[in-house]
């Protein structure tokens, strides 16, 4: 972006009010800094919708929203293509808002003053992109979805319809009902964040707990027998490695 064109800006707040505020500050900000609003949304989800198409240069992302608060949102805006620079606006406490200022995460501490606004975008161009480790880190429940950039789209996969995951090479593949999709991230990892929702069946797979219709049976290529899961939504059925098979006695689901 040259010094002439103005930053696009994208408004990302639940509340109507403000989002009418910062149309009105940043309006203000357009008086001394060439500027125009790319889009505004009322939710993470229509704010990854609009991304792809709007070019915004920075996001005014709030953090606490509904369904998928401002932190998640960030993480999944990390995986665009070309992601724009974040600017947090929130209502956090001096102790939370400490997270941020160790890691240089700019932020708009709310109600939002004009002169820090101004501030905030006139940095905007210097900005590093957040990692995602940092995100993580502020972040220390778990997401509510996982996301694939596809096409330059960010694709929302929803935790609750998961059937299982699988690593194979450097990709978790994701299994719902509906289709498979490959992800970039540790299955150790997925493990730990989601440990109530899944179960490691294989050093290779996590099955959600509520797909498994059960365990039977099974006889491999020599011969001998192993316990496979048998899995509610898909015909695919997992292996359970012998070190695993103490799951087939606490879930207890014998077919």
């Amino acid at each position: 972006m040259t010094a002439v064109e103005s930053l696009r800006v994208m408004v990302v707040d639940d509340e109507a009010p403000a989002r009418s505020r910062l149309r009105d500050l940043l309006a203000d900000c357009a008086l001394t800094l060439p500027l125009e609003i790319a889009g505004e949304a009322a939710t993470g989800r229509q704010a990854l919708d609009l991304l792809p198409g709007c070019d915004a240069d920075v996001v005014l992302l709030d953090i606490r929203m509904p369904e998928m608060d401002g932190i998640e949102t960030a993480q999944h805006i990390q995986k665009l293509d070309d992601p724009p620079a974040v600017i947090f606006t929130t209502a956090y406490d001096a102790y939370a808002l400490k997270a941020f200022e160790v890691h240089a995460i700019d932020y708009l501490l709310k109600p939002i003053r004009l002169v820090r606004l101004a501030d905030a975008l006139a940095r905007v161009r210097s900005f590093t992109p957040v990692k995602p480790e940092v995100l993580r880190e502020m972040k220390p429940d778990a997401r509510s979805h996982l996301s694939v950039n596809e096409r330059g789209r960010i694709h929302l996969i929803p935790i609750a319809e998961i059937v299982f995951l699988k690593a194979e090479l450097k990709y978790v593949t994701v299994r719902t009902a509906e289709r498979e999709y490959l992800l970039e991230e540790s299955l150790a990892r997925l493990e730990q964040e989601f440990a109530g929702r899944f179960v490691r069946v294989h050093r290779n797979c996590l099955v959600a707990k509520d797909a498994i219709r059960g365990f039977e049976r099974a006889v491999d290529a020599d011969g001998e027998g192993h316990w496979v899961v048998v899995l509610n939504k898909v015909n695919e059925k997992i292996d359970v490695s012998r070190r695993q098979q103490h799951i087939v006695r606490e879930l207890g689901r014998i077919l």
